[in-house]
C-alpha cells in the first residue's frame, strides 16, 4: 500500500539519511554550507521539508561526479529552499549547472590530451618539453602545471 505524501510534510533528520543514503552528519554539513535547509521543532529538532530530498540527491550526485560543493551552490543559487521549488526553478538551476559541467568536461579533455605532453611543470625532462617550453620559460608565470592551471575549471580537477 502506498502511502500519499503531502508536499508541506517535514521529514527527521533519520528519515531524510533513510531516504537519500547521506549520513546525518553530511546533512548537518551541508545545512552549515547552506546548501540545504531545516525547520526546528520546540524541542530544537531538525526537520525538513519533504523538497529537501531533490536536493539532498543532487548533491549525492555531484559527489559522486567528484563536483565541489561551492559549484552545487552555485547551480542551486536562486533554488527557494523555504518552499516547494517549482520546475522553472529547476530549468534555470540546470542550465547553470549544465555550464559549469561544461567547464569541467573541457579542463578534463585538455588534462587528458596534455598527459602525454609537456603540462609545464618545469620538469624538462620530455622530449616536447624543449619545443613547448623551451628553457622553463613557463617559470617566470608561477609554479606547477602552468598550461593546466590557466583554464577554466583546472583548480577543481
Amino acid at each position: 500500500m502506498n502511502a500519499v505524501h503531502e508536499p508541506e510534510e517535514l521529514l527527521t533528520i533519520g528519515e531524510m539519511s533513510r531516504r537519500t543514503g547521506v549520513a546525518p552528519s553530511a546533512l548537518r554539513y551541508y545545512e552549515q554550507l547552506g546548501l540545504v535547509g531545516s525547520v526546528r521543532t520546540v524541542g530544537n529538532q531538525r526537520r525538513y521539508p519533504r523538497h529537501m530530498l531533490r536536493r539532498v540527491s543532487l548533491i549525492s550526485v555531484a559527489k559522486r561526479l567528484g563536483m565541489p560543493l561551492r559549484d552545487v551552490k552555485e547551480a542551486f543559487g536562486d533554488v527557494p529552499m523555504e518552499s516547494t521549488p517549482s520546475h522553472d526553478d529547476w530549468q534555470r538551476a540546470s542550465r547553470r549547472w549544465k555550464r559549469r559541467l561544461e567547464e569541467r568536461r573541457r579542463a578534463i579533455e585538455r588534462l587528458e590530451n596534455e598527459l602525454t605532453g609537456c603540462i609545464g611543470c618545469g620538469c624538462l625532462s620530455l622530449k616536447a618539453c624543449a619545443l613547448l617550453n623551451p628553457d622553463d620559460a613557463l617559470a617566470e608565470t608561477g609554479a606547477g602545471p602552468r598550461r593546466l592551471q590557466d583554464l577554466p575549471g583546472a583548480d577543481e580537477l
